[in-house]
């Protein structure tokens, strides 16, 4: 299943949310999993993003979906980086 990092910033009202009922982080991350998305690791940052996910979904189509969905909220903006393991970058690049 492919992996990618997404890198999270919160608006405005994902700040207020989140000061509010901090337990929204888990609810979000359940409905990432009810949409097909496996959350793998997260970490909370200081600096311009606020998380770093590392996520596997079956596909890009259903990635997108479920950020898009997340995002048309109005609580957070990604960045999506596509992730291969490096055992799997080198046997591509011997080839």
């Amino acid at each position: 299943m492919p992996t990618y990092i997404v890198l999270t910033t919160l608006t405005d009202e994902g700040r207020k949310t989140l000061r509010d009922n901090p337990g929204r982080i888990r609810e979000v991350n359940a409905e990432m999993e009810a949409m097909g998305v496996t959350l793998k690791d997260q970490y909370a940052l200081f600096g311009p993003y606020d998380f770093v996910n590392v996520l596997e979904a079956p596909d890009d189509a259903v990635l997108t979906k479920t950020l898009m969905q997340l995002a048309s909220r109005g609580t957070v903006s990604t960045l999506t980086l596509p992730a291969t393991p490096t055992e799997d970058f080198i046997a591509r690049l011997e080839h």
